[in-house]
């Protein structure tokens, strides 16, 4: 299993640094934090003391600092799987008015440098199938691939975001060395994939999801999607491409994933 210390890695993005959060202050506000984002209840929140104890078990918890304020953190977690250690990205935040600046996008890159840097070669975390820009992200500009569907993972949750529906969520499968992830990273568009399946999400979900009256509508496309889904990776497809037109839906494109690409 690849364990070892984190290593000493810092990246600088503009005004904003990202680094390693060790004190408990830092790990207070990572909570903090956490509760502003998703605006959770206490018992939907992870505590203070599972950040502090990830960085003593080999895990992550990467910090993004404005001076001295934390405004975005990405907390991971050592798992094993088949006899092969991994990195389990459990939570990913940004502050509202720091987001749309491509710092998610480079927290998870401060995680690879760092995994890979420790022997790592896969990360993997969860994301709900009806956020379109996180999506767009992960897949198409992460690499990440898709072949696994969680049905209403955390149960019903207090965080408003979830606008009252089941916590289905798609395990993403980011393999740190792969071909495709590299080639990603080195500013190599994905390639086209001629999907064989194409699940979309319309770009009304997120107002149907927030008002009672058109909640219903929300939870059809989820429970649509999520036939679609477990169906489709059941036959052996994956998630490989997404796409967004014009009008702000998205589209999960699915084909035949060749494992010799994973490595």
């Amino acid at each position: 299993m690849a364990t070892g210390e984190a290593t000493g890695i810092q990246a600088v993005t503009g005004e904003v640094t990202i680094r390693k959060c060790e004190a408990r202050e830092e790990m207070q506000a990572c909570v903090a934090l956490q509760k502003e984002v998703w605006n959770f209840s206490d018992a939907d929140l992870i505590p203070v003391r599972v950040f502090a104890i990830a960085n003593k078990i080999g895990g992550q918890v990467v910090g993004a600092f404005d001076g001295d304020e934390l405004v975005g953190f990405a907390l991971s977690i050592p798992g094993a799987r088949h006899g092969h250690s991994y990195l389990h990205s459990q939570t990913l935040a940004v502050l509202q008015q720091y987001r749309d600046r491509g710092l998610g996008r480079r927290l998870k890159l401060y995680q690879r440098d760092d995994a890979l840097a420790r022997g790592f070669e896969l990360m993997e975390w969860t994301f709900d199938p009806l956020e379109i820009k996180n999506a767009y992200l992960n897949i198409e500009k992460l690499g990440a691939i898709v072949r696994r569907y969680n049905v209403n993972q955390y149960g019903i949750t207090t965080s408003p975001l979830q606008g009252g529906l089941p916590t289905d969520r798609l395990v993403a499968e980011w393999w740190l060395k792969s071909r495709r992830v590299e080639a990603l990273l080195a500013g190599t568009r994905n390639p086209v994939v001629n999907g064989r399946i194409r699940i979309t999400v319309p770009a009304e979900i997120y107002e149907w999801k927030g008002a009672a009256s058109t909640r219903s509508r929300a939870l059809e496309v989820q429970r649509t999607n999520r036939e679609e889904f477990v169906k489709a990776f059941a036959e052996g497809l994956a998630v490989l491409g997404y796409e967004r037109d014009d009008h702000g839906n998205g589209r999960f494109l699915l084909g035949i994933w060749d494992e010799n690409h994973t490595y």
